[in-house]
């Protein structure tokens, strides 16, 4: 017999029911109609909701290991961060009982030397606390106002600091606010000792400077280098001496010019800053200036005395 003639089709005992393609189309068909249905009619949002309230007691359970895990991970990372920042900690205290030590000693040390040189004791400077109320409205100047003014004792002129150094110097100072220009404006001038050299210069603002404040009149040749530290010098009157100014950013030295261009950055971030100390000013504690002289060639009039005729 020939192999073409032969049946191929296997015996109604093995037949396995519908073909594969006939499976195919009938399931795509189904998941098509559930897909339209669902988009439409909703009808499959029970089902789902029943299977997730049935299935979240076992995603429940399945989920409690990775918790774990990721809990004994956080737990085991806050331990280590926690004693590495405990030693920090503990390092820093050791520094500052250590400076506090020698502040102390310092302090005591320079008391004795007054005494026995007989200089009138070092000024103290009283301080009350401030915060910083908002800008002023001026974009070409950089002013704050704080909730202190003249009846809480602050005065035109009284230095602002906070924890870092200078931030400026109240220049308007009212019934119950004050206006403090910023060590960055351009108005803004402060006299500065270099911690290293012990030069005196003048620090001023300048937006335009990449720091936000300048030294100027300094001479081209003038011992000025990037990192140097400036205090206030205490000369003024205003500032107490030994405060945090700036710090030098950059040295620019012309040849063509007798004067070098030296860039600042205030140690204090005047951005941002809410409290604040109100110092009182040096003068206030100093005493009066004596009288300037006469001119040469006219004479001073004597003091009249009290009820002596014209």
């Amino acid at each position: 017999m020939p192999l073409g003639t032969l049946d191929r089709t296997p015996p109604p005992f093995f037949r396995q029911g519908p073909s594969a393609r006939t499976k195919l189309a009938f399931f795509a068909a189904l998941a098509l109609f559930l897909m339209v249905a669902d988009a439409r009619f909703k009808v499959v949002e029970p089902l789902r909701t029943a299977l997730a309230v049935a299935l979240l007691p076992a995603q429940r359970i399945m989920a409690v290991p990775v918790a774990l895990w990721d809990e004994a991970g956080s737990y085991l990372q806050g331990l280590q961060g926690t004693r590495a920042a405990e030693r920090e900690a503990r390092m820093r205290l050791a520094a500052q009982s250590e400076r506090a030590l020698r502040t102390e000693q310092l302090a005591a040390e320079n008391a004795a030397l007054r005494a026995l040189l007989g200089l009138r004791p070092a000024l103290t400077v009283r301080a009350q606390p401030a915060e910083v109320l908002y800008e002023a409205a001026d974009p070409y100047s950089r002013k704050v106002f704080i909730d202190r003014g003249t009846a809480q004792g602050v005065a035109a002129g009284s230095p602002v600091i906070n924890e870092a150094g200078v931030l400026g110097q109240v220049t308007h100072a009212y019934a119950l606010t004050a206006e403090v220009t910023l060590l960055t404006d351009k108005d803004a001038a402060i006299p500065v000792l270099n911690t290293r050299t012990q030069q005196l210069a003048a620090a001023f603002g300048a937006n335009a400077a990449p720091g936000g404040m300048e030294l100027r009149f300094s001479s081209a040749n003038a011992d000025v280098q990037v990192g140097d530290l400036l205090h206030t010098s205490g000369l003024d009157g205003v500032y107490p001496p030994g405060l945090p100014v700036a710090r030098v950013v950059g040295v620019q030295r012309r040849v063509e010019s007798g004067f070098a261009r030296v860039a600042l950055t205030p140690v204090a971030n005047p951005d941002g800053v809410r409290q604040v100390l109100v110092l009182q000013p040096l003068s206030a504690q100093l005493p009066a200036r004596p009288p300037e002289p006469a001119p040469a060639g006219r004479p001073v009039k004597p003091a009249r005395r009290a009820g002596a005729a014209p």
